[in-house]
């Protein structure tokens, strides 16, 4: 099974997540990213206009249906050459380190086994390949961790599976990956209480 459908999720992401304004992520996410590139959970495609030229192909896997549609719109588009597959993180159809740079933005909070996923991103990266990762990640105050811990009792049904009290940085570093950057931040900046606003940005190597 390669579809995983959030009909009411997909149709009002796009709109939403281009209102957050997080161009400025996706670049610095993307920026010096070289060679063969798998994108894990493309989404509509909002990172394809943020690849360098140094990107000689992006694989970009998106299981649900209306958004890997938008994204192969998206794609035509997009400045490097982008083939856009269904399929699921936890069940790459890739071969053994055969990708330079795997991508993962805002999609390990939402995958069933986001270990599973790791395990599997790290197999289709070569030794010493970039993981790239802008994601969701747990608050790192104990208020702030148990307001997502019950926030997630229901947000995972309105925001396509995403569950935002996990610890998605400490499961990269105990991966198999030697985190080489990595920062913290508060995303979009609101003085009303938010769930998903912290979120991680960082590059990991494969060991």
């Amino acid at each position: 099974m390669t579809d995983l459908r959030h009909p009411i999720f997909a149709r009002l992401y796009p709109r939403l997540d281009a209102k957050a304004g997080g161009d400025a992520h996706r670049a610095e996410l993307l920026d010096g990213a070289a060679g063969r590139v798998l994108e894990l959970g493309a989404g509509y495609g909002a990172n394809f206009p943020h690849y360098p030229a140094q990107v000689t192909e992006v694989v970009a896997v998106e299981p649900e249906p209306r958004l890997r549609a938008l994204a192969a719109r998206a794609a035509g588009a997009a400045p490097v050459p982008v083939t856009v597959l269904p399929g699921v993180a936890e069940d790459l159809e890739l071969d053994d380190a055969s990708v330079d740079v795997a991508v993962a933005s805002l999609v390990l909070c939402s995958v069933r086994d986001p270990v599973r996923a790791l395990a599997e991103l790290r197999r289709v990266l070569r030794p010493g390949g970039e993981l790239r990762y802008y994601e969701h990640v747990r608050g790192r105050t104990a208020r702030k961790a148990r307001f997502q811990r019950y926030a997630d009792l229901g947000w995972p049904f309105i925001a396509g599976g995403c569950r935002v009290s996990r610890p998605t940085d400490e499961w990269i570093a105990r991966s198999g990956f030697t985190v080489r950057r990595e920062r913290r931040f508060e995303f979009p900046p609101t003085r009303m209480p938010n769930p998903a606003s912290p979120h991680v940005l960082g590059l990991a190597v494969r060991d």
